[in-house]
């Protein structure tokens, strides 16, 4: 299409970040159930902020049910090695790229399907790192598989803001979110969690 905007990562995960979770692989599991549980809440909480827009509550449902499933993939993960879901703590990634988000103005919308659209890319990223680095053949299945999964959120909610936005106005700011975004990861630190 004439116009996408093309999203592309500022920032790539360093190498000490797969060396973190192959070394802690249970709090890694544990950190991405959390993740999992919080996309679908926030996919939902998309859907009833937002109802007039029929488009986007159609993709919401879908994608909550589609990480609805992933959370009980990780979470049957989870047991199977002898572990709960942990406590869930704050998430200074998701944290940095909420508060990008121009809150109380027309762009709300706009910066929220941006930023869920960046953190799936990400998200994507790193599962694929993960899948790379597994040496369990199913495990490396399963991350490749998820690493799909939120490469297909990441396209649908910049084909959402293109419909609702606009070419031009969505790649404007998708490029600062990127820059935001590139920064803040360069910023992290390094530990067993998925950001």
């Amino acid at each position: 299409m004439i116009g996408e905007p093309v999203l592309r990562l500022r920032a790539e995960t360093p190498r000490a970040w797969v060396e973190a979770v192959l070394a802690d692989f249970d709090a890694f599991l544990q950190d991405h159930a959390a993740n999992e549980r919080k996309v679908v809440h926030s996919a939902l909480t998309l859907a009833a902020q937002y109802p007039e827009h029929e488009a986007l509550v159609e993709v919401s449902i879908e994608i909550a049910r589609e990480e609805l499933e992933h959370f009980a993939q990780v979470h049957a993960l989870l047991k199977a090695r002898g572990r709960g879901l942990g406590a869930d703590g704050p998430d200074p990634y998701v944290g940095g790229m909420r508060r990008l988000e121009r809150k109380g103005t027309a762009d709300q919308l706009l910066d929220r399907l941006l930023i869920f659209s960046v953190v799936e890319a990400r998200g994507c990223e790193r599962f694929l790192l993960v899948a790379e680095a597994l040496q369990d053949p199913e495990l490396a299945a399963l991350y490749q598989e998820l690493a799909r999964s939120e490469a297909r959120h990441r396209a649908v909610y910049l084909r959402l803001c293109r419909e609702l936005f606009g070419d031009a106005r969505t790649t404007v700011r998708l490029e600062e979110l990127l820059e935001a975004e590139g920064e803040l990861v360069r910023g992290l630190p390094v530990r067993a969690a998925l950001h």
